[in-house]
């Protein structure tokens, strides 16, 4: 995968097309709304889902943290899906969150779905996260300081576009000079498009939005969803 370096604050950080975020000079790898335990809440309700979404999740976040290998890990919020999300692990499920956190230190940031700590799970938990000049938070604040940065989640971010083989949505990062919003990183999740008042209203001057591609992030300014199809960095047409 080839993963778009953005700055923000003066930092350097790597997008990586999987749907988290990698900042080299801290070795901190950020990742958001896996919604664990989403398929085991909705089967308590009487849905009909496979119950593979925390196994999925878990297995894709390790992927991603042997290819950056950080020292940190952040989870931006809504890590499980509701309060007793971590009891309903499956042994093998509980044994792939305990490997993250002989690989990493793990700090869970609180979300509305998960505003207490995960029982029996290494990893710390905090209302935010901060490092150096960056803010790590589930939702975005108002009135940021200056020289300040936050990134987050909560939103799941998406975006419709059009392409030769018409129109799809994919999730995608949302960013400016000030702010980043992740795309949803769980199996079983939902998105916002973000055009939505909910995220036009994070980025009143503007910023962009970058989609997930298999390989690559496809861009376009947030001013206006393209109606030809998005070019990559290197110039690459999305090949759906």
């Amino acid at each position: 995968m080839n993963a778009a370096p953005l700055h923000v604050a003066g930092e350097r950080l790597m997008l990586d097309p999987a749907g988290v975020l990698f900042w080299p000079a801290a070795k901190l790898l950020v990742v958001a709304d896996l919604h664990l335990e989403k398929g085991s809440a909705a089967a308590g309700r009487g849905a009909l889902v496979p119950p593979w979404d925390t196994r999925i999740t878990l297995d894709r976040l390790l992927l991603r943290i042997q290819h950056w290998r950080p020292e940190i890990v952040v989870a931006l919020g809504d890590s499980f899906h509701d309060r007793r999300a971590a009891l309903r692990l499956t042994l093998s499920d509980g044994e792939r969150v305990r490997r993250l956190g002989s690989l990493a230190r793990l700090v869970w940031v609180l979300g509305n779905h998960d505003p207490t700590p995960p029982e029996g799970l290494p990893g710390e938990s905090a209302q935010e996260f901060a490092l150096g000049p960056l803010r790590f938070r589930h939702q975005a604040v108002d009135g940021l300081p200056a020289r300040q940065a936050e990134l987050c989640g909560h939103h799941h971010p998406k975006a419709r576009i059009a392409t030769r083989g018409g129109a799809i949505s994919r999730p995608c990062f949302v960013a400016d000079s000030r702010r980043i919003i992740l795309p949803a990183f769980g199996a079983y999740t939902g998105g916002l498009d973000v055009t939505s008042p909910p995220i036009a209203r994070l980025f009143p001057r503007g910023g962009r939005a970058f989609l997930l591609g298999a390989e690559r992030l496809f861009s376009f300014a947030l001013n206006g969803v393209p109606s030809s199809p998005p070019r990559s960095r290197t110039g690459a047409r999305l090949n759906c």
